[in-house]
This record gives structure tokens, C-alpha cells and sequence, in this order.
């Protein structure tokens, strides 16, 4: 039973989809290697500022705390200087001149208690710096937390992929063409050809050919759907390569279909055809990377 159109469709399309995951995994891992490397130096910036800042804030606030507490400290001794004279002056002092020494030494309290309201402000000010540089660095270290363990999953996403494919291409199968030379591996299937995409030895080129489409290039190559036999998997191809017609007649399904050109020199092209329906074939091309002069 020939394949329907909508399992062609999809066969046809796992190619791609394969190879999309992979290129979108390893596109993924390096976008967040990047982001991890970004977040980290932005992690020193604000380490850096952190530390700058405090230290800086520590120094003028030991300064300013220095100088307020001795203001303070004068200040009181001061007040006390002023309750001791006014006791010992209050019998001689009139009530007009006691009245003023009491606002004075109320002056002077009221001053002090200034002075330690304003020492505790600038404290408090100073802590709330400090947290918000911390709290600053924390959501650095956790973002960076959190992209490593995005990292970790796409790595491992990746790893698993890659021990499919890698089993993929330990399953392929190798095939003697009708050439009668040994093929390499062939792929029966989409997922099969992206794996020998990803392995890399060959090039490879999908085939879609209908009788409709007379001759159809593909790579370097043209070729002609004479024939198909479906019911037998079969099919009879015409081959123009290097201004040379060969006609390749009733071959198999998943058969290497091979031939000579020149650029390939010695090593032949090979198509392999893994779908044969009522009026189309579906397959690739297989061409060498390494060429050399017949």
C-alpha cells in the first residue's frame, strides 16, 4: 500500500523539524551562555559599586558621626556648665535673669536632642543604602541562579537529543548500489537523513519528483520520472549528468542508485528513494564532499 499524501507530508517534513530542534537547542545554549556571561559581569559592576559604596558611605559616616558626637558631647557639656552656674548663681539672679538661664540651658537640651535625632537619621540613611546595594547584588546572583539552571536543562535537553541521533546513526544500515559498488550509510527515513546530515561525510540534496515535473535539477543533476510501480516499489528514473543521459530502470525502494560525474570523480553519486507513490517519488541525493579528477 502506497504511502497517503498527509504521511508523505509529514515524512517530508520531519527533516526539517529535526533539524530545527537542533539548531534551535544549540542556538538556546549559547544565547544563555551569553546571558550568563553578561549577568556575571554585571554581578562585578554591582559588587564593585557595592563595595565602593559602602565603603565610601562607612568613611563619611564615620567622619560625620565623629564630628556630630563631639558637637554633641560640647554641647552637653556646655548644658552642664550652664545648670551648674545657674544653681550657683540662683540666689543672686533675678527672676527676669533666671528665667533666661532656664531658656538657655532649654536651648541647649533641645539642640542636643537635635543633633542625636539627626546622628540616628543619618544611620538609619546609611543602612538603607547599604541594604538596597546588597538586596541589588541578591537579585544579580539569583538571576544568574536561575539562567545556570535554564543552561543545565537546555545542556541536558541536548545531551538527550544527541544520544538519539547517535543511535539513529548507529541503526543506519550500509547497501550495495547498483553499480555494484559498496554504498556508505543510506537513510529509509527523514529522521535517518537528518541524522547523516548531522554526521556530515556526504552531502545530501531531498527529491520530490512527479511525472509532471519533466526534468527537475537537483544539485548539479537533473532528472525525469519515466515510470513508477507502486504496488512493487519500484521506478524507472532518466539521469542527465554531464550532458550524458543514463537511464536508471526499475529500481528499489531504498535502493543506492549510483552513477558517475565528474566532479565527483571516482566516488559515485547516489539517490535513494524512500517513498514511491502513484505518480511522485520522494527521496535525496547523495553527493561527495571530497571530490577529485576522474
Amino acid at each position: 500500500m502506497s504511502p497517503t499524501h498527509n504521511e508523505k507530508d509529514r515524512s517530508g517534513l520531519m527533516t526539517a523539524l529535526v533539524a530545527g530542534l537542533i539548531i534551535a537547542l544549540l542556538a538556546a545554549v549559547i544565547y544563555l551562555f551569553v546571558q550568563v556571561d553578561h549577568l556575571q559581569t554585571d554581578l562585578a559592576k554591582v559588587q564593585d559599586k557595592m563595595m565602593t559604596a559602602m565603603s565610601s558611605e562607612k568613611d563619611a559616616a564615620a567622619a560625620s558621626l565623629s564630628s556630630q558626637q563631639k558637637r554633641i558631647e560640647a554641647l552637653k557639656t556646655d548644658l552642664e556648665t550652664a545648670k551648674a552656674q545657674n544653681a550657683a548663681q540662683a540666689k543672686n539672679l533675678s527672676a527676669q535673669a533666671q528665667k533666661e538661664a532656664t531658656a538657655h540651658t532649654d536651648a541647649l537640651a533641645r539642640q542636643i536632642a537635635d543633633e542625636e535625632a539627626k546622628m540616628k537619621a543619618q544611620v538609619a540613611a546609611q543602612q538603607s543604602q547599604i541594604g538596597d546595594v546588597q538586596q541589588a547584588a541578591t537579585a544579580a546572583n539569583a538571576k544568574i541562579a536561575d539562567v545556570s539552571t535554564d543552561v543545565g536543562g537546555v545542556k541536558t535537553h541536548l545531551t538527550a537529543t544527541d544520544a538519539e541521533l547517535q543511535k539513529t546513526i548507529a541503526d543506519l544500515k550500509t547497501a550495495r548500489g547498483d553499480l555494484g559498488v559498496q554504498s556508505g550509510l543510506i537513510a529509509t527515513n527523514a529522521t535517518e537523513l537528518s541524522a547523516l546530515r548531522l554526521k556530515g561525510e556526504r552531502n545530501y540534496t531531498d527529491i520530490k519528483l512527479t511525472k509532471k515535473d519533466k526534468a527537475k535539477r537537483f544539485a548539479d543533476i537533473t532528472l525525469t520520472l519515466k515510470a513508477v510501480d507502486p504496488k512493487r516499489n519500484k521506478f524507472t528514473v532518466d539521469v542527465m549528468a554531464d550532458d550524458k543521459l543514463t537511464e536508471k530502470k526499475d529500481k528499489s525502494l531504498n535502493e543506492p542508485v549510483q552513477f558517475y560525474t565528474a566532479k565527483g570523480g571516482h566516488t559515485p553519486y547516489e539517490i535513494v528513494i524512500n517513498q514511491v507513490g502513484k505518480d511522485q517519488i520522494v527521496g535525496y541525493l547523495s553527493t561527495p564532499k571530497d571530490v577529485s579528477s576522474r
